[in-house]
């Protein structure tokens, strides 16, 4: 450990989102005054990620760049939040040592979808475990083991119920392992494991940047974030930052992305992809297109979900501004991956609300769906 750092954070992770989102927060809740501790990175696979990471002193920049509040924005930010990098396969000593500290409060994670898939072939004596559920569950063993308090687990994949997932996830390997019930009691009373929806466009590194001579770490990001995390028992215990909303439900937040941004990048890819843009931003600055979707927006989708999320006319302001972004090229054909689950998923139900709350089939939903078969 560095010294005098206090490393209260075990991260799953070394990839852009992480850095870009938790990492930075970490930061700029130090340089506000908190105390919040630092992070320790474990990258699962081996690659060159990590010794980047250890070779810049885990010191790298994070490009803010967009539009906020109406105003182009394009800003560096120097992130110094890790204090060390790891490859679990060759320092799973380490993690554990991190795992019997007293100073170690959170657990975060991005593995994605994949990384919540168990492996058979994992066993209480692997070191370390192949899958995400075995390391964590490890982790929680050899901290129990200390006689530790429990801690706070935030899984940042963009999973539906990812923390309740996770834990079922835990606790049945656990059980298969024949862990004692005094620790399976532990783990899911003692730690805290909190659903949560993150919502930022990570760009990765830029192609260009005048600091990339200097940093090869450099990640690009939009300026908006939100990391919107369930309370339990009206506590989460956690560092305070401006894009950290802690919240009662989380499903809300869920509801309002996916109906509100997601249902408007799908909406674009059945109306401005056959139409001949390429961009969602080219669609969104296009003057007919533009007003198609703002129609979209306000006429229909804004005003079936409002009673049910929280600000949705100021949130899909945000979505336009961001669909705006001068730094992205978010191309629409990448988003038409998976287009029927998406329209199933992202505009259906909403056309139905629509037509139930006023009786009227809703203009260009119902054009939408049609077109689309």
């Amino acid at each position: 450990m560095m010294h005098g750092q206090k490393e209260t954070i075990l991260q799953f992770g070394a990839g852009k989102f992480l850095r870009a989102f938790f990492d930075l927060f970490v930061q700029e809740a130090a340089e506000a005054g908190e105390d919040p501790g630092k992070v320790v990175v474990v990258q699962s696979t081996p690659g060159s990620r990590v010794e980047e990471l250890n070779a810049a002193g885990c010191a790298y920049h994070v490009l803010l760049r967009g539009i906020c509040a109406g105003e182009r924005t394009d800003e560096a930010r120097r992130v110094e939040s890790i204090s060390r990098a790891l490859v679990a396969g060759d320092s799973w000593d380490e993690v554990f040592e991190l795992a019997r500290s007293p100073e170690l409060r959170v657990v975060v994670s991005n593995t994605t979808e994949k990384g919540y898939e168990v492996d058979e072939s994992d066993a209480p004596d692997s070191s370390p475990p192949n899958s995400f559920p075995a390391k964590l569950l490890q982790v929680l063993l050899a901290r129990f083991e200390a006689n530790l308090p429990g801690l706070t687990i935030l899984p940042c994949e963009l999973i539906e119920h990812n923390a309740s997932r996770l834990r079922g996830l835990v606790l049945g390997l656990a059980e298969l392992w024949g862990a004692s019930p005094v620790f399976l009691r532990w783990a899911a009373r003692e730690c805290s494991w909190h659903e949560n929806l993150v919502d930022r466009i990570v760009t990765g590194t830029p192609s260009e940047h005048p600091l990339l001579e200097e940093d090869p770490l450099v990640v690009a990001c939009e300026p908006f974030a939100l990391f919107a995390i369930e309370k339990l028992d009206g506590r989460l215990d956690l560092f305070s930052h401006p894009a950290i909303l802690p919240v009662d439900d989380v499903t809300p937040y869920a509801l309002r992305k996916v109906r509100i941004l997601n249902g408007a990048h799908t909406a674009l890819v059945a109306k401005a992809l056959p139409a001949g843009f390429e961009t969602v931003r080219g669609a969104v600055e296009d003057p007919g297109m533009g007003a198609w979707l703002r129609e979209l927006l306000f006429q229909e989708i804004v005003p079936t979900v409002s009673d049910r999320v929280d600000d949705a006319e100021g949130f899909a302001r945000e979505v336009l501004e961001r669909f705006q972004n001068p730094f992205v090229e978010h191309r629409l054909e990448d988003i038409a991956l998976h287009h029927e689950d998406k329209m199933r998923l992202r505009l259906r139900p909403t056309r139905e609300e629509y037509a139930e709350q006023t009786g009227e089939d809703p203009v260009i939903l119902t054009e939408i769906l049609r077109s689309q078969g």
